[in-house]
């Protein structure tokens, strides 16, 4: 036996023991565990591969003056990406966020293998280089795609496979930030998947795994640094709810510009006008203002553990406002103002990567000025923290940004261990989150699948129908009838089976019409008409043809429209493929709502 076949031999093995030798829920547990810890080292390796590129391209980078290696490096970064993209994955791997969506919504939570380490890949580089856009967003269409094709591999259901990707996009973001509790909270309130109590144990077991795994490969300690100088005083409300409305609005300008600027990176022909536009972009404003340049992480822990001026002048290090501390405020102002520009024109000119660590890095920013500003102006009295308010904002923003008010709050508190804070937290987040909402209903993953009707949502009805298959419900037929037969040779068909409706096929297999029984009742137990009527006579058209191309909502919506109970399905060429009942849609419909209630 061969090291193939062998191996062959204990996968199919394995097969049959998760089939036979352990219960369902048991054995999604386990996968969930395996999940969860492939998800982990994902994101480990993805964060070192980083940290290497960044250390070997800017460790001699003096912090007096500006660095002239800041207008090539985002380029060539942004250049090796898409090579590797159009000529290694040849497929399009950009809005990770939004591609587990899109597979959940559309495609039965297939996401595509390569998706398992493609992302990592590219986005490392990108980011390595400079790259003005976050490293969680890949690593979660990573974690997710694992999820996937585990359980792909096992043949899992629809409904599994979709519990298997929130396993593995939970474990993502459980493991890059430390954070299990917020990777419960992304998994529900970003993907909004239609969770029942019996799925919160797999999610769980994936974002508990792969936070432990991190914590055992690089300490406990949080991510960022952070000391706790916010006294909870009622004086300082009106202060949180001004900041969370700020962050509100500032998300709406973030989300908005971002689309605009999409949109415009769409126009461009081919990827080497895309790559100058957005390498040119993107190479000025990390030269002008080099905080943009990466995730921005190390602003942010400088924000969040400074003590004083001194220490936050630091932000302007490598560049022309070098030495200028006066000037802090409009340096970080413009930060603010630059910094979606400089994560569209990463993705724009061929770069990969998300808006996660953008998100954090403007919530920063933006509640640093806030409490700066304020405590300039002595506004009632009351002083901020600037550190504390900093981050807060980064709470805020991820709740605007995201739609995602309880991923902001959990994520923030385990980010730093600022679990004192967790009122402002509450309080900034949902001013936030209310804010936004005013003017965009749809977080800036969802909104792009929402303008084409293709987001899955809470709805409990549109899940169910996403669950469901055309194969599932479809009844094929080996029988059918062409034009040229007599009703002699209909009834004789009609003995042998028992369908009350036949296809009339051409010579190519392509649908012609249908032909009913109730029809010619009246005239199929009148053998002297036998020879006298052909089908092409008795055939009728179809209320509506279904396409094989079709998903369980239109197919339901179509139903409804034509009053139909029985509609043929054929594929792109007009080849017959079978037939769809309306009462077996329902009665499968019923089933699954039934096991989703029993969870």
């Amino acid at each position: 036996m061969n090291q193939r076949t062998y191996f062959e031999h204990m996968f199919s093995r394995l097969m049959v023991w998760s089939k036979r030798g352990i219960k369902e829920s048991r054995f999604m547990l386990l996968l969930a565990l395996v999940v969860g810890v492939l998800t982990a080292f994902a994101g480990l390796f993805l964060k070192w591969l980083i940290a290497q590129i960044q250390f070997m391209l800017t460790h001699q980078f003096s912090i007096t003056t500006s660095n002239v290696l800041y207008l090539i490096y985002p380029v060539v970064g942004i250049f090796l990406t898409s090579v590797f993209i159009r000529r290694v994955v040849r497929d399009d791997i950009g809005h990770g966020v939004t591609k587990i969506l899109f597979a959940i919504a559309r495609k039965q939570s297939n996401i595509k293998t390569h998706n398992c380490w493609s992302s990592v890949i590219a986005s490392a580089i990108t980011i390595g280089f400079g790259g003005s856009v976050g490293a969680e967003a890949p690593i979660v269409l990573t974690g997710s795609a694992i999820g996937s094709n585990l359980g792909r591999m096992f043949r899992l259901n629809a409904k599994q496979l979709m519990l298997l990707v929130g396993c593995g996009a939970a474990g993502a973001v459980a493991g890059i930030f430390k954070a299990p509790i917020a990777g419960l909270a992304f998994v529900l309130e970003v993907l909004m998947i239609d969770m029942t109590m019996g799925s919160l144990l797999p999610l769980l077991v994936s974002s508990v795994t792969a936070a432990i795994v991190t914590f055992a490969i690089t300490g406990t300690d949080p991510m960022f640094g952070f000391h706790h100088d916010y006294v909870f005083s009622v004086a300082r409300q009106p202060a949180n709810i001004l900041l969370g409305i700020g962050c509100g609005l500032i998300s709406l300008y973030f989300t908005r510009t971002m689309n605009w600027l999409e949109g415009l990176f769409r126009k461009l022909r081919g990827p080497y006008s895309r790559l100058v536009v957005g390498g040119a972009m993107l190479s000025v404003l990390i030269y002008l203002f080099p905080s943009l340049y990466g995730e921005g992480y190390d602003l942010i822990e400088l924000l969040l553990s400074g003590h004083g001026e001194e220490d936050w002048q630091a932000a302007m290090n490598h560049s022309l406002f070098y030495g200028h501390g006066n000037m802090l405020i409009l340096y970080l102002s413009l930060v603010v103002v630059f910094k979606v520009f400089a994560s569209t024109a990463t993705n724009g000119g061929g770069g990969c990567g998300g808006v996660f660590a953008p998100t954090l890095f403007l919530g920063c920013v933006f509640g640093f000025i806030f409490s700066q500003v304020w405590n300039m102006h002595g506004v009632m009295g009351v002083n901020l923290p600037e550190n504390n308010y900093a981050l807060l904002g980064m709470c805020g923003l991820m709740s605007g940004v995201m739609h995602a008010p309880l991923t902001g709050i959990f994520l923030i508190a385990e980010l730093t261990g600022g679990y004192q804070l967790f009122i402002p937290l509450m309080v900034v987040s949902v001013c936030a989150y209310l804010t936004i909402h005013i003017f965009e209903p749809h977080s800036i993953y969802a909104m792009r699948l929402a303008r084409r009707g293709e987001l899955i949502t809470h709805n409990k009805d549109r899940a169910i129908l996403t669950l469901m298959s055309m194969d599932s419900v479809m009844d094929r037929y080996s029988k059918y009838l062409t034009p040229e037969m007599t009703l002699g040779n209909v009834v004789k068909q009609i003995s042998l089976s028992k369908h009350n409706v036949f296809p009339v096929l051409n010579a190519q297999r392509q649908l012609v019409a249908v032909l009913y029984i109730d029809d010619i009742r009246h005239i199929m137990f009148r053998t002297e008409l036998y020879q006298r009527y052909r089908v092409e006579q008795l055939m009728v058209d179809p209320a509506a043809r279904l396409s094989t191309q079709d998903e369980m909502e239109d197919v339901v919506k179509v139903f409804e429209r034509t009053g139909a109970w029985t509609l043929p399905v054929v594929d792109s060429a007009g080849v017959f493929v079978g037939f769809i009942r309306k009462s077996r849609v329902f009665t499968m419909y019923r089933q699954m709502l039934a096991d989703i209630s029993n969870d």
